[in-house]
């Protein structure tokens, strides 16, 4: 049996947890090492550029005294760069720092001369009094980093998400509008059935007001394609889609894809001033996206939201 994925924030510290162990020792070994040649830019440089040799995920390593003024150059696998009296105090990963020997290291950041996500880990250096005479900063690149990456669970519960607060703040001087799909809404959801039901459509995006859906097909994946009304509204348009049976890997009931398109009619028409504004349906993680007219958004497993009535929306308003 296969263990359970990490959610999303369990797989960053898994991650975090591997880099800091794959560090730590060679850290601690040139903290050690500089400590005896603290304040020597030439000698610092070297042995920074000898522990380079093991790190060769580092973009580049250099020192830093306790103020955080840099005191040797960058030091990286092409060489010296420019670094020295750099003050790096405002940056970052300098910001969190906790007394301590253990390595620490920063949350990810976008670097400020190559502009990507990157991370810096940070290992205290004390003379031989116990004194702490500054750090020695480790720069990594996120894309270099030898991690698992496994990816994560995505959560199966409801989420809510506030949207533009002058949309919602207005919502009470709107009306709905009819639009072409609400004037052919019971043929739109029958197309759509039909195809994520017999023809390998495992994700739909409706946009009710602008009369369209984007849908994602299993024979080609990662490519998504665009239906205006006027295809939306023609059976027809199932004859260019190959049969394909519904996947046993789908979270989703196929018997209950009708019910979840059913409520989005309803949610649709439901009132003038609240009202349905676009929906997806997901049959592979079974969540149900809702965005209505306040712009507020609603992340739901089917189940859940199959067990909603339209009071309970009308109140949630």
């Amino acid at each position: 049996m296969n263990p359970p994925k990490e959610n999303l924030q369990e797989s960053i510290a898994h991650q975090r947890e591997a880099l800091i162990a794959l560090l730590q020792q060679p850290m601690q070994q040139l903290a050690a090492n500089c400590s005896r040649e603290w304040g020597d830019r030439n000698r610092l440089n070297e042995l920074l550029r000898d522990a380079l040799k093991n790190l060769p995920y580092c973009k580049h390593l250099y020192a830093l005294d306790a103020h955080a003024v840099q005191i040797s150059d960058n030091v990286s696998h092409e060489g010296l760069q420019d670094g020295f009296g750099r003050d790096r105090s405002n940056r970052p990963y300098l910001g969190d720092i906790v007394p301590g020997d253990v390595l620490q290291l920063s949350d990810a950041y976008i670097s400020l001369r190559e502009r990507r996500p990157s991370l810096t880990a940070l290992q205290i250096v004390r003379d031989t009094a116990g004194n702490a005479l500054g750090y020695i900063g480790a720069y990594f690149g996120l894309r270099d980093l030898p991690l698992t990456r496994k990816l994560y669970e995505e959560p199966r519960y409801w989420r809510q998400i506030k949207g533009d607060p002058s949309i919602r703040g207005t919502v009470f001087h709107q009306t709905r509008s009819d639009s072409e799909m609400d004037r052919h809404i019971d043929t739109v959801m029958g197309v759509v059935a039909e195809l994520m039901l017999y023809h390998g459509v495992f994700h739909v995006m409706l946009h009710f007001s602008s009369s369209r859906a984007v849908i994602w097909v299993m024979e080609d994946p990662y490519r998504y394609r665009l239906l205006d009304i006027k295809e939306l509204i023609h059976p027809d348009i199932c004859l260019a889609y190959p049969r394909t049976p519904y996947s046993n890997e789908a979270l989703m009931p196929a018997e209950q894809i009708r019910a979840v398109l059913d409520s989005f009619r309803a949610l649709r028409l439901m009132d003038e001033m609240f009202y349905l504004r676009s929906a997806t349906l997901n049959i592979f993680n079974g969540i149900v996206g809702l965005t209505f007219s306040c712009d507020g958004s609603h992340y739901i497993p089917y189940d859940e939201f199959l067990g909603m009535n339209h009071e309970f929306w009308m109140g949630a308003k």
